[in-house]
């Protein structure tokens, strides 16, 4: 063999081994990125059944104080709008953190907004509220990543001319948790803040 043969040889056999390189380091990209996709969506899907789960128990929950509240008979139903729905839970998950301080929940995590008391009802009224982690479908509506949703209880009625709203004719018929507009004080608040 010639001495320039072997040069080349060599170079060709190192722009091979080049290529090979280069394809292997796009295939790993591509690779991840469908990794990083999947990732993605698992934990969006993770994050939005968990908040139908606590808003179900909650529900279900409402469901029964409703029944144990019209068979009593010594309290109304209105007694108990805007009550904190968790209070009736007895099972607590770690991201519930109480009354909110502040701005509103951390990422990922619930509180309880209570309304400023004008009255001397025993019993606190206020706002269920969440902030997503990342963008979320609630409810059938789709939020995005720090942007507070808030619930209420309030009563379920008749509607027997189907208005949607309660005349004193139309009889309460329970209690339910149902979207709501964010409080005051935390609509006002920039998410950079929460």
């Amino acid at each position: 063999m010639r001495p320039w043969t072997l040069g080349a040889e060599a170079s060709r056999l190192a722009n091979a081994r080049r290529l090979r390189f280069a394809i292997v380091l796009i295939l790993l990209a591509v690779l991840a990125w469908v990794l990083f996709s999947v990732l993605e969506r698992e934990v969006r899907r993770v994050e939005e059944q968990s908040v139908a789960l606590v808003l179900s128990q909650l529900r279900s929950a409402l469901v029964v104080k409703g029944a144990e509240v019209m068979l009593g008979g010594n309290d109304s139903l209105a007694d108990y709008q805007g009550i904190n729905p968790v209070a009736l839970v007895t099972q607590h998950w770690r991201h519930y953190q109480g009354r909110c301080q502040g701005g509103g929940p951390d990422s990922g995590d619930w509180c309880f907004w209570a309304r400023e008391r004008t009255d001397s009802r025993a019993r606190e009224t206020g706002w269920l509220i969440y902030n997503p982690r990342q963008p979320i479908t609630i409810d059938g509506w789709a939020e995005a990543s720090g942007a507070l949703r808030a619930w209420s209880v309030t009563t379920d009625f008749v509607d027997h001319n189907g208005n949607g709203r309660r005349e004193r004719e139309e009889r309460l018929t329970g209690l339910r948790l149902a979207p709501a507009p964010l409080p005051g004080a935390l609509a006002n608040v920039p998410e950079g803040n929460r």
